[in-house]
């Protein structure tokens, strides 16, 4: 089942502020720690909600099935929150054109939610993945999608506040999955 956003929806700011950015860190002592940012516009331009959640044990890392590393920190970082509208995730949401799932893919499964992936790196068989270019940064972001069409869900990346190739959502899950903090 795929959840699709409605034509026009994910312009419009949510007031109870339903749009998630989402990243995981794993500490070389081990476990996980995910985090989360809440914004009430898809520009991320006000975060109403930052949360951490450290997760004690994680599956060893198997190539090609991330997930299975990665979802269980993010069920526990989205637990007791509404659904978002929009879920964020830093990778890819299918890894080549043909759909083999990626993380973004198991996530909209697990979270009926649509979900735009944003990768910092190229991934071989990822030659759907739309190039976002932004600020002054020469390398790209790798953007893909389910629930929001591709082109749609580039322009939002474009817009996403912050002026550098990371937007500021995304940089702030990162630090905060990183510190623990929030």
């Amino acid at each position: 089942m795929t959840t699709t956003v409605p034509d026009g929806d994910i312009d419009r700011p949510s007031a109870t502020g339903r749009y998630a950015a989402v990243d995981v860190y794993y500490p070389a002592a081990g476990g996980a720690t995910a985090a989360l940012v809440i914004a009430a516009d898809p520009a991320f331009a006000t975060l109403t909600v930052e949360r951490t959640v450290a997760v004690a044990r994680v599956q060893p890392y198997r190539p090609g099935a991330f997930f299975t590393r990665e979802l269980p920190a993010l069920r526990a970082v989205l637990a007791g929150i509404d659904r978002p509208d929009l879920l964020v995730v830093d990778g890819y949401v299918h890894l080549d054109p043909h759909g083999r799932p990626g993380l973004g893919a198991h996530a909209h499964a697990e979270f009926a939610v649509p979900v735009i992936g944003v990768a910092k790196t190229a991934f071989r068989g990822a030659t759907h993945a739309i190039e976002v270019h932004r600020g002054a940064a020469s390398r790209p972001l790798y953007i893909t999608s389910i629930g929001v069409p591709a082109e749609r869900a580039a322009t939002l990346v474009r817009g996403m506040a912050g002026p550098y190739r990371m937007p500021d959502a995304l940089r702030r899950v990162d630090t905060l999955s990183r510190t623990g903090a929030g």
